[in-house]
């Protein structure tokens, strides 16, 4: 009886920690990030470069270098930062997850 208690318990946790963590990120569009790339992004970064700071592009090496992970993206296209504007007020959440993640994949492959 007290094994089944134990487990009874340890299921209980596990469900609670669980509901802790929320529901498991839906995974991202990286079509529809295309798509939102190509109309917000791209006068200022096709091909993953930078016309106005040529030096921070969206390649791997720079995105790494200057510590842009999937967080920091996000939070770059939402309030911007210098001399690039913020979309935050003009795309979606769903918009600006799909871009950031459509960026990463797209430094992942080279920008091809």
């Amino acid at each position: 009886m007290r094994a089944l208690q134990r487990l009874f318990v340890t299921v209980l946790v596990l469900v609670g920690l669980g509901m802790l963590a929320g529901r498991p990120a839906m995974a991202a569009d990286l079509a529809h990030g295309a798509q939102v790339f190509s109309a917000n992004c791209a006068a200022c970064h096709m091909g993953g470069r930078n016309v106005i700071v040529a030096t921070k592009t969206l390649q791997k090496a720079d995105l790494e270098k200057y510590g842009m992970d999937l967080a920091a993206i996000t939070m770059q296209v939402t309030k911007g930062k210098n001399a690039m504007p913020a979309f935050g007020g003009r795309l979606s959440t769903t918009d600006i997850d799909d871009v950031a993640n459509y960026v990463l994949a797209e430094a992942e492959k080279g920008w091809s």
